[in-house]
């Protein structure tokens, strides 16, 4: 079986983030969240991975993923252009996936469970698809399955008004080959794209049995800036944290605390775990982190309070405000404005921006 992992998408719901980089590349608890899909295909024994580029990104992502080499897996890099729907990027994967089934990744997803168990129940029965599924609040929202009493999909609706269920389905597939030649039967629906619920209910009403998973635990669809934060408070209280850089002596730490070998906490910093500080990153005198942040890499905070954040990296964080629920872009400078903006601000930050707090 082999991936195929969606990395393109313009990520228009995390601007001014992506105004320069793709949504797939924000870090989560100081990992890019494309990482997170990588590790979960290799976890369920899918090795031979073609990564699906946009226009928007193609450099970084290559420049991080490499050929795959360095997470264990074997990557081709395969071309969208314009994103034509879902459908579309899986038939672009035709001439890489061959006779092979494969699972197909939306790349700004994480979750805790893995696919391993997805893959496993379709690799166990004969169906033209698997889906994964969660348990919502709010199946209106959603494109919905609704499955018999075994797990099998009897039918697939998008966002309905009144939902026969409240299983969601999530952006992970399993498909057998059968899909390609039911995507070149497709029709463009009304955005304008080729639907993956139009292929999926195709597949069922041309005979094939469909599989589904219900995924139990966090998932989080990480397209704006609140499912990052929310993403980020998961991940650090689920992962093991290792402090394995300079606390200095009068600094306080309390909590699990990710710290990399050449980050440091110096005298009079104050640090609640659970929090992720990244590389050549200091967090000097005064200044507070609170639970559920992570730092990225080459930052520097001074003086400022801050908590249930993200701060993606090469950072100067030099104020005396307070900052909660907030997500800074890569290069965001951030100096003292005594008494223009009130205390615990939430904030959205471009990249390279410069403001005062």
């Amino acid at each position: 079986m082999k991936g195929v992992l969606l990395s393109g998408g313009t990520g228009s719901r995390l601007r001014p983030i992506t105004h320069t980089g793709p949504k797939q590349l924000v870090p989560v608890a100081n990992k890019p969240v494309l990482e997170y899909a990588i590790e979960d295909l290799k976890e369920a024994g899918v090795t031979e991975i073609g990564v699906i580029l946009g226009h928007k990104g193609r450099k970084e992502i290559q420049e991080l993923l490499g050929d795959g080499s360095d997470y264990g897996v074997e990557i081709t890099y395969i071309v969208q252009g314009n994103p034509l729907g879902l459908a579309h990027a899986a038939g672009c994967a035709r001439d890489f996936v061959g006779d092979d089934d494969f699972v197909m990744y939306l790349g700004d997803n994480i979750l805790k469970q893995g696919i391993a168990e997805l893959v496993e129940s379709f690799e166990r029965g004969d169906y033209g698809a698997g889906i994964a599924l969660q348990e919502v609040d709010t199946p209106e929202q959603f494109g919905i399955a609704d499955v018999d009493d075994e797990g099998a999909v009897t039918r697939l609706i998008e966002k309905p008004n009144d939902p026969p269920t409240n299983l969601a389905l999530i952006g992970i597939y399993v498909f057998s080959n059968e899909v390609f030649d039911v995507i070149e039967r497709l029709e463009p629906s009304w955005r304008g794209e080729l639907e993956i619920t139009d292929a999926i209910q195709t597949l069922l009403e041309d005979g094939h049995s469909i599989d589904s998973h219900v995924v139990r635990g966090w998932w989080k669809d990480t397209g704006k800036p609140e499912d990052i934060l929310e993403a980020n408070r998961l991940v650090l209280e689920d992962n093991h944290l290792e402090c394995a850089g300079y606390v200095a002596p009068d600094a306080t730490v309390d909590g699990r605390v990710d710290l990399h070998e050449t980050a440091r906490i110096e005298d009079g910093a104050v640090i609640r775990g659970p929090v992720s500080i990244a590389e050549n990153t200091v967090i000097e005198s005064g200044t507070y982190v609170g639970p559920y942040t992570s730092i990225g890499p080459n930052s520097t905070l001074e003086g400022v309070h801050i908590e249930n954040s993200v701060i993606i990296g090469e950072s100067l964080i030099e104020t005396s405000g307070k900052i909660v629920d907030s997500l800074l872009g890569r290069g965001a400078n951030i100096g003292r404005a005594d008494d223009e903006l009130p205390e615990g601000r939430r904030l959205v930050v471009g990249e390279n921006s410069q403001l005062k707090l």
